[in-house]
């Protein structure tokens, strides 16, 4: 097998005591049986052990998860490869798209401007824990969070919060345009590889793309470890769950969005082209999250109802997996009458923000999205705002939730008050694409779109 030990030189790549531990949970989550390997994961939760032994170490025991057998009575069937999961989704149809180009452009452009605004809100409490953006917006006299955040705080207030008042471009007193951030640079990556290699790319056509379009420590987690796959020759699928802890965070799920938006009505396509994608760097609900995203974007073309878009994302999804469990408990809640602080006390009372793994992974934040698309009552700042507040990976919840009410709603409809101040344009750390125009983004999107 291929080896990672050379690279313990560049401390982002080797494999840490944080590594393990969330492989661990991963592990048990997924319902591998880790009776034999739990002596070894306690054994290797210390730094105390020389780094070169421990390498060795670590990635034979990631090697023996993979291995390890599934649990008797495991509840959920969670395939990675298309076929198997295309047979385990329910039943569904849609009306057609009929939008006259123009009509698609519309929808197109509030897409990447909802996506561009709901980043940009969360961008700057990224990392930020719930109580950390509450005290900081109490201290202000400004919660609960209705526009962008002002850097106009108490020092203090903001030290404790963990605000950095000094990141220019992020607060509502210096914003000028959409700057750069993963969320963005993979909707755009998407757009590339589609125009590159037509409707037909394939996974290998993606990992081709990172390679030579973003640099390795632009990417953490799945995709740095994906990646790093990639340079040792380990080509997809197996490049997605060998030696990856991250195969099921929110890495794929922040990067459906141009597949969703260039399939107008067609949910299983966009699916489909999403799951090439996800395929490079995730398994099981980290490949879903994406799926569920995607079509949920296509569907967004032609239906007018949240609750019917977030059932439409579902019908690409295997019934019985995990992400589905979450997403449709979410749907209960709102059926039930519940309250947006009570499904979000639910949500934080099953996921622990504290925790790396709840925090960062597809299925806590896939809820918090589906909540806020629910509670959210088609309006983008009520929306966006409500994705953000609970804290979790916020600038991908916010871009996520904007994306999808952007592209119901239309450019047309989309507020000023978030709008405007984008000025029209993204920053992208993309080769050939450092600074575009949302719209000129929105009407190339159209161009490539399949019908």
């Amino acid at each position: 097998m291929p080896t990672t030990s050379n690279w313990l030189q560049v401390p982002w790549l080797r494999i840490s005591t944080g590594d393990l531990a969330t492989e661990r949970k991963q592990a048990v989550e997924e319902g591998r049986d880790l009776a034999g390997l739990e002596d070894e994961f306690a054994a290797l939760a210390t730094s105390e052990i020389d780094q070169e032994e421990f390498q060795t170490r670590a990635e034979a025991l990631l090697d023996a998860v993979q291995n390890a057998p599934t649990v008797a009575g495991y509840a959920y069937d969670e395939p990675s490869d298309l076929a198997a999961i295309q047979a385990a989704r329910p039943a569904s149809s849609l009306p057609s798209c009929t939008l006259a180009e123009d009509e698609l452009l519309d929808h197109a452009l509030g897409a990447w401007q909802g996506r561009s605004a709901g980043c940009l809100l969360g961008k700057v409490v990224e990392g930020r824990r719930s109580w950390q953006i509450r005290e900081y917006l109490e201290s202000q006299g400004r919660w609960p969070l209705d526009r962008y955040f002002s850097s106009q705080a108490d020092p203090e207030v903001a030290k404790k919060c963990g605000f950095n008042l000094n990141r220019t471009g992020l607060y509502e007193e210096s914003i000028t345009c959409m700057p750069e951030d993963d969320d963005t640079n993979y909707t755009v990556t998407g757009l590339v590889v589609r125009e590159r290699h037509g409707a037909d790319f394939t996974p290998a056509d993606m990992a081709r793309a990172w390679l030579g379009q973003i640099p390795i420590m632009h990417v953490c987690t799945a995709e740095r470890i994906a990646y790093r796959n990639f340079i040792l020759g380990i080509a997809p699928p197996e490049s997605a769950s060998f030696r990856n802890p991250y195969r099921e965070w929110i890495g794929a799920q922040i990067r459906a969005d141009f597949f969703g938006y260039a399939n107008p009505g067609c949910p299983e396509r966009a699916a489909e082209w999403a799951w090439r994608d996800a395929s490079i760097s995730h398994v099981k609900n980290g490949i879903y999250g994406e799926m569920w995203v995607a079509a949920m974007l296509a569907a967004a073309y032609v239906l007018d109802d949240v609750t019917a878009v977030i059932r439409a994302g579902l019908a690409q999804i295997p019934t019985n997996c995990r992400l589905a469990e979450g997403i449709n408990r979410i749907l209960d809640l709102h059926a039930d009458g519940t309250t947006e602080q009570a499904v979000f006390a639910n949500i934080a009372g099953r996921w622990d923000e504290n925790v790396g793994h709840d925090w960062c992974h597809t299925i806590s934040n896939a809820e918090i999205v589906a909540a806020s698309l629910l509670w959210g009552e088609k309006d983008l700042g009520r929306t966006i705002c409500i994705s953000v507040m609970p804290g979790f990976d916020t600038d991908c919840n916010g871009a996520t939730a904007g994306s999808v009410l952007g592209l119901m709603l239309g450019a047309k409809a989309m507020p000023a008050q978030w709008i405007a101040p984008l000025n029209d344009t993204l920053v992208t750390g993309l080769a050939g694409y450092h600074k575009v125009s949302l719209t000129d983004m929105a009407a190339k999107t159209v161009r490539l779109a399949a019908r």
